[in-house]
């Protein structure tokens, strides 16, 4: 098998008429189970998160699917085999850890609150402009991710099968927006246990064939992970750095970057991804406070298990093919699957995309029903409603961004930085603190949000145009760090200055 230029798998025309079967079978599959999960929905509680019924394999498994995208899985080879394990500080290191955190500190009182979502917290311990300033914040944040999926999904479909990518967009977004509107949380889970257990298996598969390769482990993939380590170790001791080594030339300024950089890495994945809704709409969904907790730490665990296999997959292209600018696990899939497995491997890819795809437009679309449109007088005696036309309107506007080009993804590199800085704090102290007043509440998210914002424009204005002056010093500390320092300060602002004008009792 040989790869194109884009660094994608290539197939025979035989194999691409038996993925386009197989892709049309997958298709009919989830409609099927999204009818199914229909029958299952008779309210809101039902729709938005499953009527709190979720058991712990689907508890875990949809949390899985939930992140393990198909675009991290490559941008994580990608970064592995260029930098090492710094290049994947953040996914999948960080990003299994917060699941972890999430499970040992904020699961079990989160879902003892009976919760829909991350703003009827805010709700229910600041007051209602605190549950629309998080909702009018976090919705659009989840845009540019939707945007995303639609597109590597109509990039497949332009690939191999020739639709202009216009018509695949709108293709794969009307899929997508079917079988989440009929079922909601309960097609959505039920579809992505199943996806992510196909995923997980071309996955271990192709990690097993790299590491059996000739010249690593000669047949025996467990003695080539052994002599794949050495040969990092000897070749490439900076790859197995997880803390920047001193620059050469001794300047403490360049160094101490390094070090904030790599710990506003750490941050923002494990601390960014609490606030989501997302991972929360799963803790809300579980049967029980034990099956939320313990959903999360397993799949944490088992979340950096498999996330180290794309990590894997990039040394290991490092090793055996250290030549050449590729993806390491399209050019390893096309090196060493047959013609049958790489099909299968395509699907998996498809099955990691669509499960994040539908993650990515109930959330939003959640917070968007339950929090913003229920307050007009249209839809507030119409919940499913106003909740399946909810995932129309986060389609649309994935759509639309999908629309307007690449470049506009660079958005979403900004969405875990805009939760962090602007919700996080509200969350910690919502539930272990003791909020006075809504203002402590918005103004921590305002104040974190635009403070980021302003930061976070300079380091963009400073690598377009570099100057030194006091604008570019300021940047020596990531801008996340700016934002979350100012949220503090919001929040007790607020306690300060507004404890008596805005008291919020619990609901």
């Amino acid at each position: 098998m040989e790869l194109i230029a884009a660094g994608q798998i290539a197939l025979s025309p035989d194999a691409i008429r038996l993925l386009a079967f197989a892709l049309c079978g997958y298709v009919v599959f989830l409609l099927a189970i999204s009818i199914f999960a229909s029958k299952k929905v008779e309210n809101e509680a039902d729709y938005l998160v499953a009527g709190r019924r979720l058991p712990l394999f689907l508890a875990w498994g949809t949390l899985i699917a939930t992140w393990f995208g198909a675009a991290t899985m490559f941008a994580a080879a990608g970064a592995a085999r260029e930098e090492g394990l710094l290049g994947v500080i953040l996914d999948p290191l960080a990003c299994s850890a917060t699941l972890v955190l999430a499970g040992l500190v904020f699961a079990k009182p989160l879902w003892k609150m009976e919760l829909f979502t991350m703003a009827d917290f805010y709700r229910i311990k600041f007051g209602p402009k605190a549950e629309i300033t998080g909702a009018c914040i976090q919705v659009p944040s989840y845009f540019a991710w939707v945007a995303l999926q639609y597109s590597a999904l109509a990039g497949i479909l332009e690939l191999y099968f020739e639709i202009p990518m216009t018509w695949g967009i709108l293709i794969v977004a009307g899929v997508t927006l079917v079988y989440t509107m009929i079922g909601g949380m309960w097609s959505v889970t039920l579809t992505d246990t199943l996806q992510i257990l196909l995923a997980l298996v071309g996955l271990v598969v192709l990690t097993g064939s790299a590491l059996s390769h000739e010249g690593l482990g000669d047949g025996d993939p467990i003695k080539g992970f052994d002599v794949l380590i050495e040969k990092i170790s000897t070749e490439h001791p900076d790859h197995l750095r997880l803390w920047p080594a001193a620059p050469e030339d001794g300047s403490t300024l360049t160094y101490v970057g390094s070090i904030l950089a790599v710990l506003a890495l750490w941050a923002t994945g494990l601390f960014g991804n609490i606030p989501g809704q997302d991972l929360q709409q799963r803790v809300f969904a579980a049967k029980s406070e034990k099956t939320a907790q313990h959903a999360c730490i397993l799949a944490g665990v088992l979340y950096l298990c498999f996330g180290s296999l794309p990590l894997i997959l990039g040394l290991s292209s490092l090793v055996t093919h250290p030549d050449g600018d590729f993806d390491p696990v399209a050019f390893l899939a096309g090196e060493y699957l047959s013609t049958g497995m790489l099909v299968v491997f395509v699907i998996a890819v498809v099955s990691m995309i669509v499960s994040t795809a539908t993650s990515a437009v109930l959330a939003p679309a959640t917070i968007l029903g339950h929090n913003l449109l229920n307050r007009t007088p249209l839809f507030r005696e119409r919940a499913l409603l106003r909740d399946r036309l909810s995932v129309l309107f986060v389609s649309l506007g994935g759509i639309t961004l999908s629309m307007m080009g690449e470049s506009l993804m660079g958005l979403l590199d900004m969405a875990l930085s805009i939760q962090l800085t602007a919700l996080f704090v509200p969350v910690v102290t919502g539930l272990y603190g003791k909020p006075k007043g809504q203002m402590s509440g918005v103004l921590a998210m305002l104040l974190g949000f635009f403070t980021w914002l302003a930061t976070y424009a300079n380091e963009l204005l400073q690598e377009s145009s570099p100057t030194e002056n006091f604008l570019a010093d300021m940047m020596l500390i990531p801008s996340d760090f700016y934002g979350l320092g100012a949220s503090i300060l919001g929040y007790l602002a607020g306690q300060i200055l507004f404890a008596e004008k805005s008291l919020v009792v619990e609901s």
